[in-house]
């Protein structure tokens, strides 16, 4: 961050209940003397800060862990699409499993109820905090991701996993394809059959399908006349070749 001690640090409340903004508010007043701030959002859910971190400029986000829908620690992932992601504090109530893995990696948290000198300390710190990694942040994370990010045109955007039909490994990007469009994605296939291993399966090296999305499986000549599977599409006309080597695919789906 750019920013001086003497300017105020420009922050984002993110908390599903309006009592602990309200009190991180009064908090923040009470460290005014010792470290301004500035509350520039607030937002009630991950997916409303997201929508407002595309476009407003943000030194730190205090970021509530529990929280429906989309939990801190998969926004904290997210905010890594940004081309300057803000530094992050988590607030939580006690939780054995986050505040020991949170000492672990040196991750910066607060404790519910916060007392007034820990939230200063660790505003005073904040200007000079490195980002929380995003390895670290998967190591954090308790469950798969609920969606995947690409962040185009200033914008974060989020596409369910729900609706994506399959993945795509092509040059250094995957291609998340959904029935509505493709999105590029900067990320590895490997982890992402890793992460998702329950949900997609690999028909190809390059290439995860949806189980939901397939419609069947049908044989095809390929250019030298042999036959080979191909992946059929619910509701897309697409056909996506099979490897042989994953040709057990087909046994497992009961074709």
């Amino acid at each position: 961050m750019s920013s001086t001690n003497s300017q105020p640090l420009k922050i984002m409340l993110v908390d599903d209940e309006t009592p602990s903004r309200n009190r991180l508010r009064d908090l923040l007043h009470d460290c005014a003397s010792q470290q301004p701030t500035e509350i520039v959002a607030e937002a009630a859910n991950g997916r409303i800060a997201l929508d407002l971190l595309g476009t407003t400029a943000v030194d730190l986000v205090l970021l509530d862990i529990r929280m429906p829908e989309i939990d801190g620690i998969e926004v904290a992932q997210h905010l890594q699409k940004l081309p300057a992601p803000p530094a992050v504090i988590f607030t939580t109530a006690y939780d054995d499993f986050a505040v020991q893995a949170f000492e672990l990696h040196a991750v910066d948290y607060l404790l519910k109820p916060i007392r007034a000198s820990r939230l200063l300390d660790a505003l005073l710190r904040a200007r000079s905090m490195a980002p929380v990694s995003l390895e670290v942040l998967r190591e954090l994370a308790p469950v798969p991701r609920s969606h995947l990010s690409v962040h185009e045109r200033g914008k974060i955007h989020l596409i369910p996993i729900s609706d994506i039909v399959y993945l795509k490994a092509e040059l250094k990007y995957v291609t998340i394809r959904t029935l509505a469009r493709e999105y590029l994605l900067e990320e590895s296939l490997t982890r992402l059959e890793q992460e998702y291993g329950a949900r997609f399966v690999r028909i190809h090296r390059s290439c995860l399908v949806a189980k939901n999305h397939i419609a069947g499986f049908e044989k095809v000549a390929d250019e030298g006349g042999e036959p080979r599977w191909t992946v059929l599409l619910k509701d897309l006309p697409e056909r996506l070749p099979m490897s042989r080597r994953q040709q057990h695919v087909v046994k497992e789906f009961g074709r």
